[in-house]
This record gives structure tokens, sequence and C-alpha cells, in this order.
């Protein structure tokens, strides 16, 4: 934790130092940012990253365990996470998405976080980015 800022930055094992100056998730206090998350593999020294396969299916469950990577690496579950935002790059995209989104909160306990979509354009080869906001006990 930084000591005058009270902010702690964390990135999980899995992760590649991002590419510009940013931490792949921050918390301070009880609140858990994570930053925008893509459907990369686990990070292997010394290669690029590396997306989970070129489909929607494996990119967005891809995307999700990695956002599940920040939570956990700041103390939280997505039993916290209160907010995500979803950024699709095909409108075509989002009833597939919606099912994959579903089944994926199918067993959360209580409500299901609030949600915005969103369309944007990413980088060549990614078709979704998901980020959160976990508040913790």
């Amino acid at each position: 934790m930084n000591a005058t800022t009270g902010k702690t930055a964390l990135t999980p094992p899995t992760h590649t130092a991002p590419p510009a100056r940013f931490s792949h998730g921050v918390r301070k206090g009880n609140i858990l940012q994570v930053a925008g998350q893509v459907g990369f593999l686990p990070a292997v020294p010394g290669q690029p990253p590396t997306p989970a396969g070129p489909t929607l299916r494996e990119q967005t469950l891809q995307t999700l365990a990695n956002v599940e990577a920040v939570l956990k690496e700041g103390g939280a579950s997505w039993e916290d996470v209160v907010m995500v935002r979803v950024y699709l790059t095909d409108t075509d995209h989002f009833a597939e998405f919606n099912e994959l989104y579903d089944a994926h909160f199918a067993d959360l306990v209580g409500p299901p976080p609030a949600r915005t979509t969103v369309y944007v354009g990413l980088p060549a080869g990614l078709l979704v980015e998901i980020d959160a906001l976990a508040v913790l006990d």
C-alpha cells in the first residue's frame, strides 16, 4: 500500500505489466476497481499476450477469469462486485454475450451486479473487454 495515498496496485501473477501507466486493479479502503480486462491467456514470460481464441465465447470466459484474478488479488470475489462495464466490438454479439454472462453469474448469492454495455473499437482480434467495481465489507 502507498502510505501517502492509501492505495494498493494489484497485478495478479497471471497478468503481464500493463502497456501504459495504469494498474490492473486498485484497492483503497473497501473499494476495489478492476481495470478493463480482455481475453488474454495467462502471461508467459518473454511472450507477447495471446488471446484465448478467436471466438466471443473463448474470449469472454477468459476475460471473466482475468477480472476474477484481479478481484482475488485484492481480497474480493464476484459477490463483492456492484458494477460491471462490458465493452463489445460487435452489436451482433450481444445475445451470445448475455447467455455467457448469465451462466457465469447463475450461482451468485444475492442480486447480480449492475451492468452497462457499450460498443467500442478494441485492438485487432479482441472482441470483449470488462471492468468491475467491488465494495468489500
